[in-house]
């Protein structure tokens, strides 16, 4: 049995540090949350490593703050980021996170657009 004290804590060490998370697909463990260094679970880290392909699979992100009391799904919030620094750039978005940023944008949903009728 392990001491409470005995391992690394994913509790920040500052108060008022919120912390974002990415859930990914890995090709040898499925479905995992990322391990990062403590100091990079900020949201420009976690929108850095997206880009530059850290996280080939991305599922989701989630931020929380354990002084704050709360924790959230910042998937949208992480999308639309990546967007708008890829217009920024005039690039598209990397292959990798195409699917992540279309998914959280809501992109690519099904409408059905209303048809003018005619009652003759």
């Amino acid at each position: 049995m392990r001491n409470a004290g005995s391992g690394p804590s994913i509790v920040p060490h500052s108060d008022e540090h919120d912390v974002y998370i990415v859930e990914h697909l890995s090709v040898e463990h499925g479905q995992v949350w990322a391990e990062v260094s403590s100091e990079a679970t900020g949201f420009e880290p976690v929108v850095m490593d997206l880009l530059t392909g850290q996280y080939t699979n991305p599922i989701r992100v989630v931020a929380f703050n354990v002084a704050g009391g709360w924790c959230r799904d910042a998937s949208a919030e992480v999308a639309h980021e990546l967007r708008r620094r890829c217009d920024l750039q005039l690039r598209d978005i990397p292959f990798f996170l195409q699917d992540f940023v279309d998914r959280y944008e809501g992109r690519y949903q099904d409408i059905q657009l209303p048809l003018p009728m005619r009652l003759y």
